[in-house]
């Protein structure tokens, strides 16, 4: 697919290809297809972002807590699950896989909703040292720093369904 295609389509369509780049929430991709046609993956990616800070709270907090927790061994979208297996966290010792799950637990009992972090790059040991030291931000830091995250990954996702662009 390239950003020509992304611009021919109607709102139905766009949201069918790209809807998937912030996890199980279509409404991002609704949103920002009023902003074509789109210059450059750049654009898209700005459009598709406004969308998200442009949402209420209650759709922020629901768009966080489509993500899974990250190592969770339950059922996760195939790009999550992609995502995560690049950084490693499919083979974390068994005391890693404690520790990031207690961790994770915190987090969430803390934030309520799950730690988000763009692990394209990044290995298990940069992705435990980041929730170690979220887990005590103050709320509406890490709510803003959750939203980047998720933002980046969208990014990472984009980029990726439009190879060449």
């Amino acid at each position: 697919m390239t950003l020509a295609d992304l611009n021919g389509m109607d709102r139905e369509q766009f949201v069918g290809a790209i809807g998937w780049v912030f996890e199980h929430s279509p409404w991002v991709a609704e949103r920002a297809h009023a902003a074509k046609p789109f210059a450059s993956i750049v654009a898209l990616h700005a459009a598709l972002n406004g969308a998200m800070r442009r949402a209420t709270i209650d759709e922020q907090l629901a768009l966080l807590r489509a993500h899974p927790d990250l190592g969770a061994r339950a059922r996760m979208s195939g790009a999550s699950t992609s995502e995560q297996v690049g950084a490693g966290l499919d083979r974390l010792s068994p005391v890693e896989f404690e520790t990031l799950q207690r961790l994770n637990r915190e987090y969430r009992g803390t934030f309520g909703f799950p730690f988000l972090y763009a692990v394209k790059g990044a290995a298990a040991a940069d992705i435990l040292a980041a929730l170690e030291r979220r887990r005590t931000a103050d709320y509406d830091d890490e709510l803003d720093e959750a939203l980047r995250q998720v933002s980046r990954i969208a990014r990472f996702r984009l980029e990726a369904a439009l190879k060449g662009e």
